[in-house]
């Protein structure tokens, strides 16, 4: 009887041990699933915009924008272009250190804090508002030595990190092919009009960004070096002459693994599309971007208020076609135009398209989650 008891006492402990392993193994492999977002916080994810400010007050757009929005990003200038003065959102280090904070403090979860700071002539922290001195990517360029472009570059970077910064729309990728090109070449955007010497000056910009944990930002794809014109006061055709050897700087770097962002062009060159300007071009950005050249990082547009863009597309069909063409982030800088209203306006027309099967939610989640990929690195 003793011996029945205990061999039954064994069986019951050795089903309970199997019950309390199964359950443990249970509760490991299936953890609780992820709420998806609704759909107000994606397309706020997708927007960045510009704003006039020194400082916060819940009275501004973006406070609004940034709080009912929850925008996901936005870009900071020293000067308004639309007023002609210098009255815009930096001053000296020591406020736009407390400007960004306030945007931080404010944003519904991680805000992408975005700024042109080239080095040279395209340069928003200056001098004169108590930041060091910069140099052009054309001067590193001639220079030609990458321990100096990582030294040079290196110290801009931790300038950008230093108010807390996080974005700098650089390095410019595009090939010198027109010296003479009045928004590139002109100005001394470009390193070089050989593509494998902006390739090996632009992986030293991007790394002295990375080891001061700014994130960089290629410009302008597919490539604007050979232009006439400037896409900012209106149309600019590339199609006699832009060439495949504009894309080198894209392919290399993208072989390197080191490419965070690419802004796009508005530049409409017929051989690759020939309706459209690269910025709301499927060919060129899902095709020619993401399926030939097999990018699947964040594609962010160049400002949607330049005059390439409102000089010839409303701002629904802009907006639409943009989506289409596989953008992840919309740019409106308020810069060129000033528009408190741009973000409900541009929400409202998303929800729209959405509602009248143009656009997929499927296609905005997919932005939604290469957007967040970076944010989370």
């Amino acid at each position: 009887m003793k011996e029945k008891l205990m061999k039954t006492g064994r069986i019951i402990i050795l089903l309970l041990l199997s019950i309390f392993t199964f359950q443990s193994c249970d509760n490991t492999t299936e953890p609780l699933p992820v709420p998806a977002p609704d759909i107000d916080e994606v397309i706020g994810q997708m927007l960045m915009v510009g704003f006039r400010g020194f400082d916060i007050q819940q009275d501004n757009f973006i406070y609004r924008d940034l709080t009912q929005y929850k925008i996901g990003g936005v870009v900071l200038y020293d000067r308004d272009v639309t007023l002609g003065t210098s009255q815009r959102n930096i001053q000296s280090p020591e406020q736009l250190r407390n400007l960004v904070a306030q945007l931080n403090s404010i944003a519904a979860g991680k805000l992408l804090i975005a700024i042109d700071q080239e080095g040279g002539r395209v340069n928003r922290l200056k001098t004169a508002y108590g930041f060091p001195p910069t140099v052009s990517a054309q001067y590193l360029g001639n220079l030609n030595n990458p321990d100096s472009t990582y030294g040079y570059t290196y110290n801009m970077a931790q300038t950008i990190a230093g108010v807390n910064i996080n974005l700098n729309f650089a390095p410019v990728v595009d090939v010198n092919v027109n010296p003479n090109n009045p928004v590139i070449g002109g100005i001394e955007r470009s390193f070089s009009a050989d593509p494998n010497l902006v390739v090996s000056h632009a992986e030293k910009y991007m790394q002295a960004h990375r080891n001061s944990k700014v994130f960089t930002c290629l410009k302008h794809f597919p490539g604007h070096g050979s232009s006439q014109t400037d896409s900012h006061l209106g149309f600019t055709d590339v199609t006699n002459t832009w060439s495949n050897a504009e894309l080198i700087p894209y392919r290399e770097l993208l072989k390197k693994g080191i490419v965070e962002m690419i802004m796009t062009a508005h530049i409409f060159n017929a051989n690759l599309d020939s309706t459209y300007p690269a910025t709301l071009s499927k060919n060129i950005i899902d095709g020619m971007l993401r399926k030939d050249l097999g990018y699947d990082g964040v594609v962010i547009t160049d400002d949607m208020q330049m005059k390439a863009i409102t000089d010839h597309y409303g701002l629904e069909q802009a907006v639409e076609r943009t989506l289409e063409a596989g953008v992840d982030i919309i740019l409106f800088s308020n810069n060129s135009a000033y528009d408190p209203e741009i973000v409900p306006k541009v929400t409202g027309i998303i929800k729209n398209l959405i509602a009248q099967g143009k656009i997929e939610k499927a296609r905005l989640y997919n932005s939604y989650n290469r957007i967040m990929n970076l944010k989370n690195k």
